[in-house]
């Protein structure tokens, strides 16, 4: 099955005529969709009401679950990818109803309160008194969480390669020693550059990699244990471990329900 490419333009953050202060969206994904990278003047709440999807904004990739969401501010430049059969949601928050939650894209955390909200405002039959104490209700629960699928991606020609190959097989053995032998190259080398790039350790992105990862399976339904396997960790107590360390969560928030 062929990827759809779907372009969407680049518009300026704004206020523009919308029937009401939180429109709501939704789509069950029929094949792997990629969106160009564009721009909305609205503020976005994006969530998944089944699987993962991701978000891009410059270097920065971000991964959408159905507990774990992203705010993207009105006017943010920013591309997008969603599997077959992901359930993809969103909110359009009215750039003159409201200022945004963040002046960059942050993590949301899906609550069940916040989830039952905003799916009360796909009712399209809802009274206006109802839209109107529902849209207050979302708008004081919404707030940027401590958790988020984030990652930094390196764009050097020495650090390229390394993201590269391991954001292909996040289940590699390859240690920094590794690396830095293939690459001729020290391992402090490749570690002050990965600290410069991304902020963090080789090891720590590794770990991010293999998070974001296990998330996409989690949430198709995979066990814990097959993911562990899957993304490098030798048993599911170590994947686990490692997984609360890198997102705060444990494995069995994103398990498909």
């Amino acid at each position: 099955m062929t990827r759809e490419t779907r372009t969407l333009p680049a518009l300026a953050a704004g206020p523009v005529e919308m029937p009401f202060a939180i429109l709501g969206w939704g789509e069950t994904i029929a094949r792997d969709t990629a969106w160009n990278e564009h721009s909305h003047p609205f503020h976005e709440l994006l969530w998944n009401e089944q699987g993962a999807s991701t978000a891009v904004v410059g270097e920065r990739v971000w991964t959408i679950t159905p507990t774990l969401g992203l705010w993207m501010p009105a006017g943010t430049l920013h591309s997008g990818l969603a599997t077959v059969g992901t359930r993809c949601r969103a909110g359009f928050f009215g750039f003159d109803t409201m200022t945004s939650i963040s002046p960059t894209p942050v993590g949301v955390e899906i609550t069940p309160l916040l989830r039952l909200l905003l799916e009360r405002l796909a009712d399209t039959e809802l009274s206006s008194g109802s839209r109107a104490v529902t849209e207050a209700m979302v708008l004081d629960v919404l707030t940027p969480s401590s958790h988020e699928l984030f990652l930094q991606v390196p764009t050097s020609d020495l650090l390229r390669p390394i993201a590269d190959a391991i954001q292909r097989n996040p289940g590699s053995s390859r240690t920094l020693a590794g690396w830095a032998s293939h690459l001729g190259v020290s391992a402090r080398t490749i570690t002050r550059a990965f600290n410069a790039e991304t902020g963090t350790s080789f090891a720590r992105w590794v770990a991010a990699v293999r998070a974001q990862h296990a998330v996409a399976l989690l949430t198709r339904g995979w066990g814990v244990d097959a993911v562990a396997e899957e993304v490098g960790y030798r048993s599911a107590s170590a994947f686990g471990a490692a997984f609360r360390r890198t997102t705060g969560l444990t494995p069995g928030a994103f398990r498909s329900r």
